[in-house]
């Protein structure tokens, strides 16, 4: 039987319909439309049943069934929100106290904020120069030596490493090889200008987009003796840049040709140098030296990989690991694991050892971006806080609108608007604070200069507008919803049933949060000053009072000191490799004497026969170097008690291990003395315990001056005279001991004033808050307090019962804050640290006590200011 053909009405006035008609009404008007459609086929036939049909559809466009057309509903949106901006205004102008607290407390947390964004807008642009920087990747490595494997990768390889992927891995476009050392004094004719570089072979300008103004690429740093300068060294040494093929000196022993001038390094470039010297120069000079190319040499190479675009890195990690696992085979009791680190990665990525330049560390961006976000939490708390306590009198607002039509989503929208207004002024604030705070920011620290430069661009200006719309869109979301909720005839009808009191818990849980930031950022920061005076102060187990510490920038020790020893003033001169206790290091590796299985890395200082008696280091036992001793092999040493500890020597009594023989890069050396245990590296390390000291051959790196003077600014200009008539070149470089101890701690001293300096913030915003919270109480209370004061309250009284409930909030907020402080600093932080002071109640109760004195003068000063106002001009409207 042959299917029935289905009789519909018209499509096009179908669609017709569709396209005119409120979705809300179309389906129901669709199925009459139709239900009538088929009637009329049965009754009147389907010629006019179609006819009908589309007379309905036109009979229907009507006014209550058109929908509002596109560009209809934008315009109702802008009228809406011409609405919501010009209400708001009225709002900010009308509560102008409430305003200004929250403009400032936004303000001053959003300066952080701006800050932040500038310093990650600088990490970010890091090496984007390069033409391929999201292909180039850093080859690390993580050394274990008899099992005791380093804590930290490292951002340098072995040479060995480094060929074997040039030579033999598939898969990569490039590689390039650089390595450190390529520094010392360039002489051209008779002027010498002290240059620093890098090693770096014929690939470094085809993976790195430095370009060369003159010479050629491809050839440049690929024969030995070849140089690149930049174009400020070229014009330093020879005012001009046009010096292709000339000659050079280094340190006075080899001679450089100049093969290339590449443009000076941006900023932002994790790599600086102001020369690159020709890596196969070290093929020439180094060809004897067997630790050049070992494979557990994995202090000064640096290896880049250039991938291709459609490169796997996953495949390359696999070669290293290979590559690994059968090098290791080749050097005893060491295990060498290989990883990649991309370029975009080593300004803010994992903190790595061995860098070629400055970074920041993803550590320390993570630690600034937290302590902004508490900042500028606390004022969007702020700002919730206070517009909940403002919600009485803005319960009728919210009713009325909501009478007259407005949905829950137009309350929200206009709370929104009226906080992101509130935003953007504060911004205006904040950018001039921005602009203030900028260039102390970039002193805390001299590294943050080097690293950070924080100008301002287009891209960043527009970062900072789109973060002022989202701190309002933050801070003002939780309020609108809040103020969404009411019901506008239970409001209006009685506004004492307004959901306050809800609010009320809201705002003092809000308090206690705020004030709980506030007591541990101050007492952290109180802790940290604590452990920072504690250092800088520390007994080191020598004496470091009135020494100068002058570099010797490769010169001879004699010279200097035979000038120096005729001045009256130089009560005694020594000679060292490095100034122990700053954090300075050098390491050898030393065979245990009662195991010649075992072997350990221990630090040494290189000195003279004078250092010891001139640092007033303690002999337990045995005698000190003789000075005929610098003229032979080396052939003695002296230990602290650490070393005969760990390899158990003289069953670790001083007198005992006289005369006992240590195994030292390969030459056996004899124990003459034992020194008492002092600190080698810094006073807060845990490690560098085990110290020999030597008396190398080597030259000096230092001369150690104790200086007994009057007239200090006068002995100086003395010192930098004698300097500068024997080094011309070199700047006189000379501090006192006191003070290189105290800059080894700048990073400490740095962080205890960004603590500083955030906790004020913190306090300084949580006030604002609280002025804000007490005048408005006291003005809701306000006849309350006139009746009180009619019947015979005191002005104390008065003080009392108006204080009490956030002096309340306050003690709650030291009992949760205080314990969480004492805990992380005394269970986690401290014990990581070696010698750190106790942390004692004053540090912990001087916080309190500051904040409680902040808050009662807020709390009483507004409480006095209603106290003595007059009963009669509050109540005669009664």
């Amino acid at each position: 039987m042959q299917e029935q053909k289905k009789i519909s009405p018209p499509a096009w006035a179908g669609r017709l319909l569709a396209w005119y008609c409120k979705p809300a009404l179309l389906e129901d008007l669709q199925g009459d439309l139709h239900e009538y459609f088929e009637r009329n086929v049965k009754l009147k036939g389907l010629r006019r049943a179609r006819l009908i049909y589309v007379l309905d559809v036109f009979k229907f466009f009507r006014f209550y069934t058109v929908q509002k057309p596109e560009f209809l509903n934008l315009l109702i949106h802008w009228i809406m929100l011409g609405s919501y901006i010009k209400t708001s205004g009225r709002s900010i102008v009308r509560n102008k106290l409430f305003s200004t607290i929250n403009i400032l407390g936004l303000a001053v947390s959003m300066s952080v904020g701006l800050l932040l964004i500038g310093m990650l807008s600088d990490l970010f642009s890091y090496d984007t120069f390069h033409k391929n920087y999201n292909r180039i990747y850093r080859v690390t490595s993580l050394y274990e030596f008899n099992g005791h494997r380093d804590e930290d990768w490292m951002a340098t390889t072995s040479g060995k490493a480094a060929k074997a992927i040039k030579d033999s891995f598939t898969g990569i476009e490039e590689v390039a090889i650089l390595r450190r050392e390529f520094s010392g004094d360039i002489t051209f004719n008779e002027k010498t200008i002290p240059l620093s570089g890098l090693w770096a072979d014929d690939a470094f300008l085809k993976v790195f987009s430095f370009p060369l103004l003159q010479g050629n690429p491809v050839t440049a740093l690929k024969a030995p003796f070849s140089v690149v300068l930049t174009e400020e060294s070229a014009r330093k040494l020879f005012d001009d840049v046009n010096v292709l093929g000339k000659t050079i000196v280094l340190n006075k022993d080899k001679e450089y040709t100049i093969t290339g001038i590449v443009k000076d390094v941006p900023h932002f470039s994790h790599m600086k140098f102001q020369m690159l010297g020709s890596y196969s120069t070290r093929e020439v000079t180094e060809r004897d030296n067997k630790r050049e190319m070992s494979w557990d040499n994995v202090w000064n190479t640096y290896a880049y990989v250039l991938l291709p675009p459609t490169g796997d890195r996953k495949i390359i990690q696999k070669n290293l690991d290979n590559l690994s696992a059968e090098e290791d085979k080749t050097v005893k009791n060491t295990r060498i694991q290989l990883g990649l680190q991309p370029l975009e990665e080593i300004m803010t990525g994992e903190n790595l050892n061995n860098q070629i330049g400055q970074t920041m560390g993803r550590t320390t961006v993570w630690i600034l971006g937290g302590l902004a976000f508490i900042v500028i939490l606390s004022a969007c708390l702020n700002y919730t806080n206070l517009s909940i306590a403002r919600s009485m009198r803005r319960a009728r607002e919210v009713g009325i609108r909501k009478t007259i039509g407005a949905l829950k989503g137009h309350v929200i929208n206009q709370f929104v608007v009226e906080s992101v207004i509130i935003a953007l002024l504060a911004l205006i604030v904040s950018f001039v604070l921005f602009l203030f705070l900028r260039p102390h920011f970039l002193s805390l620290e001299p590294s943050l200069q080097e690293l950070l430069v924080l100008n301002l661009s287009p891209s960043l200006v527009l970062l900072f507008l789109v973060f002022a719309m989202v701190v309002g869109v933050s801070a003002g979301f939780f309020p609108a919803l809040y103020f969404a909720r009411f019901n506008a005839v239970q409001v209006l009808k009685n506004l004492s049933i307004a959901p306050v009191f809800k609010g009320i818990t809201v705002r003092k849980t809000l308090i206690v949060f705020q004030f709980c930031v506030s007591l541990i950022a101050i007492t952290a920061t109180l802790i940290i000053h604590k452990q920072y005076k504690h250092f800088i102060a520390y007994d080191l187990g020598f004496t470091t009072e009135n020494i100068l510490n002058i570099r010797l920038q490769g010169n001879k020790a004699a010279l200097l000191k035979k000038e120096l020893e005729e001045l009256p003033e130089v009560t005694g001169i020594s000679e060292s490799s490095i100034i122990s206790g700053i954090g300075h290091s050098w390491g050898v590796t030393v065979k245990n004497p009662n195991n010649p299985m075992d072997s350990a890395g221990i630090f040494f200082n290189g000195i003279d026969e004078n250092y010891l008696p001139l640092h007033h280091h303690v002999l337990l036992a045995g005698r000190n170097f003789d000075a005929h001793v610098g003229n032979s092999t080396e052939s003695e040493v002296i230990v602290n008690q650490q070393v005969l500890k760990r390899f158990n020597i003289g069953a670790q009594q001083p007198q005992n291990a006289l005369d006992e023989i240590l195994k030292i890069d390969g030459k056996e050396l004899r124990i003459i003395g034992v020194v008492k245990d002092f600190e080698y590296a810094k006073a807060n390390s845990r490690g560098d315990k085990e110290v020999i000291l030597r008396y190398s051959s080597e030259p000096a790196e230092y001369l150690n001056v104790k200086i007994l003077s009057t007239d200090w600014p006068a002995t100086y200009a003395t010192l930098e005279t004698i300097w500068k008539r024997l080094d011309p070149v070199h700047p006189f470089s000379a501090k006192f001991y006191d003070e290189q101890i105290e800059e080894s701690f700048v990073g400490l001293k740095a962080t205890m004033k960004v603590g500083g300096f955030l906790s004020m913030l913190v306090i300084s915003i949580a006030a604002f808050g609280l002025l804000g919270m007490v005048v408005f109480t006291t003005e809701t209370r306000l006849k309350e307090i006139s009746i009180r004061k009619v019947m015979g309250a005191s002005e104390t009284g008065l003080l009392y019962l108006l204080s009490k409930g956030f002096l309340l909030l306050l003690i709650i907020a030291a009992s949760i804050s205080l314990p969480v402080t004492y805990l992380f600093f005394e269970r986690i932080l401290l014990p990581q640290i070696a010698n750190h002071a106790p942390i004692s109640v004053l540090e912990m109760v001087a916080g309190v006590m500051f904040v409680m004195s902040i808050a009662l003068l807020m709390v009483g000063s507004q409480t006095l200011k209603v106290a003595r106002s007059n009963p009669a001009d509050v109540l005669k409207n009664e």
